[in-house]
């Protein structure tokens, strides 16, 4: 298997965990447990944010190009519109 597929592999894992820890902390009513899996989640976050820069250094993630303005300016209204 290639780095770069290992790479990608990974980080569709931790973001699949980011995910389910984001919904686990919202379901939880125990203010001990939300905490720790907050905790879990930043630790994740900090992960995939090291894998990403490495991926980005080694030009196997290429992210998109950055909305315009005028995108940007789109997307808001339909936010206070209640569109989305």
């Amino acid at each position: 298997m290639q780095e770069k597929t290992m790479v990608a592999d990974t980080l569709a894992g931790i973001n699949g965990e980011l995910t389910r820890y984001a919904g686990m902390i919202a379901q939880s009513e125990n203010k001990e447990l939300k905490q720790t899996l907050k905790q879990l989640r930043n630790a994740c976050e900090q992960s995939q944010e090291e894998l990403y820069q490495i991926a980005r250094a080694k030009s196997y993630y290429v992210p998109a190009s950055k909305a315009t303005d005028e995108e940007v300016a789109h997307v808001k209204e339909l936010f206070t519109q209640g569109t989305l």
